[in-house]
């Protein structure tokens, strides 16, 4: 009896080359999620910020509100500065995030000028491990 031996060589060189394939891409599937994970907990932390400021916001409004209903002045609130056209800005900061309320008082209401969140932008100059290139 004549027995032919088993050639391994060919598929043995594709079992390893699909394994690497496969950790390879593991590998850079798992990297991806970690970042998307980080920029999303990024991203809902500014949110969470926003909103937090937006309540304040939404409360000094409420209270201006029912001080005009009163005729109380809303320039005798704490924090409030009024510029030449008769507008009441009213600042609030969190975490290097500013939401800057205008009002403009009329007959025992107010009117809502300018309600804007802004945010100081930071260049990121961290390259990293990269070669700066000169």
């Amino acid at each position: 009896m004549n027995q032919t031996p088993v050639k391994l060589g060919p598929l043995a060189l594709l079992l390893t080359v699909v394994s690497i394939c496969l950790t390879t891409l593991a590998i850079l599937t798992f990297s991806t999620a970690r970042a998307d994970m980080r920029l999303a907990e990024k991203y809902a932390d500014m949110v969470s910020l926003r909103y937090e400021l937006m309540n304040e916001g939404e409360d000094f409004l409420q209270s201006a509100e029912e001080m005009a209903a009163m005729s109380i002045p809303v320039r005798s609130v704490p924090g409030t500065t009024a510029d030449a056209q008769g507008v009441i800005r009213y600042d609030l900061e969190k975490d290097g995030m500013q939401l800057t309320i205008g009002v403009r008082e009329e007959a025992q209401k107010i009117s809502v000028v300018d309600y804007r969140i802004t945010k100081e932008w930071e260049e990121d100059l961290d390259l990293g491990n990269l070669w700066p290139g000169f």
